[in-house]
């Protein structure tokens, strides 16, 4: 399957504006194997989710398919960070107890990713994948950036965004699945923020490409209007979907 590759010339961007993973998450994820020795975190990204895991195993290795994105990753001492495609990870058969997907999974081809986490898995070992979607600030923001998403940059949402929109309800999951409670990133942004973060966003990226302008900055104006002070910090939050499961006997 070809990479599709809707980042790496923001990675910087990315590391800096994407949202951070709740502890909770990782709490609950750790508390679900037998062993913490290694996690693969695939399609790491920047390296948030392999961060949160760091505390809780031995080590992580993180993949990505993009160089850029982990170059731009987070370094800690037990973080291995290789680039890699979630399809062929390279890791030794089961040898991990845990893998987690964040916000990736729509990327992939399932029917050979779920193969190689059956490889990788040890017995009992687990698959944790998670996603969310649209922030939540206030109502009049709210309205402004589901238009934008929606009406400004909606026809440049790749078409695996539409399993992101059904919270993953579609997606083929066949392992045994654990039920999970919901969670919430929440972060203090600015609204130079929550700008930065809305050019992370792939439509806003291809938009930009097809018509040789940034399409955040109408949207800046209108949020400006219902947001009071740019510098003031507000509560940004995010519902989170996750889904976990082990291979079944």
């Amino acid at each position: 399957m070809e990479f599709k590759d809707y980042f790496s010339t923001r990675s910087s961007d990315y590391a800096k504006y994407r949202p951070r993973y709740p502890e909770a998450l990782f709490e609950r994820l750790a508390s679900l194997c037998r062993e913490r020795e290694t996690a693969w975190d695939c399609a790491t990204g920047n390296g948030q989710a392999a961060e949160g895991l760091s505390p809780y195993f031995d080590r992580v290795i993180a993949t990505d398919a993009s160089k850029s994105q982990i170059e731009n990753a987070v370094k800690r001492e037990n973080i291995i960070y290789k680039v890699a495609t979630a399809e062929g990870s390279g890791i030794d058969s089961h040898t991990i107890d845990l893998v987690t997907v964040a916000q990736a999974l729509h990327w992939f081809d399932l029917d050979s990713f779920y193969g190689e986490v059956k490889r990788v898995l040890k017995p009992a070992g687990v698959l944790a994948v998670w996603m969310y979607n649209l922030l939540e600030v206030s109502p009049e923001i709210d309205a402004i950036v589901n238009r934008y998403y929606t009406d400004t940059v909606g026809a440049y949402w790749p078409a695996e965004r539409s399993l992101i929109e059904d919270h993953y309800r579609a997606v083929d999951f066949p392992f045994a699945e654990i039920e999970t409670p919901p969670f919430a990133m929440e972060m203090r942004w600015s609204l130079a923020e929550l700008l930065g973060y809305l050019r992370t966003w792939s439509a806003t990226k291809r938009f930009a490409e097809a018509h040789g302008f940034d399409p955040v900055e109408s949207l800046a104006g209108e949020l400006r209007v219902v947001w009071g002070a740019p510098e003031d910090e507000k509560l940004v939050r995010w519902p989170l979907d996750a889904r976990a499961g082990v291979v079944p006997h």
